[in-house]
């Protein structure tokens, strides 16, 4: 039982696609820019209840 290990190829299989990269991009871009928005919208929240529970 003195065999070399499987062979597993570094390259994929299919060539990587212009197409599927854009399409990744743009749902990260999409995906950080909707958190951002989200942080700043609980930002203001956070904000405006302080001052009225404050007030």
């Amino acid at each position: 039982m003195n065999r070399p290990p499987p062979y597993f190829p570094q390259s994929q299989l299919s060539p990587a696609s212009d197409k599927r990269y854009k399409k990744f991009k743009l749902l990260i871009a999409l995906a950080s820019v909707s958190l951002i928005l989200i942080l700043i919208g609980a930002g203001f929240g956070i904000y405006y209840l302080i001052n009225w529970a404050v007030s």
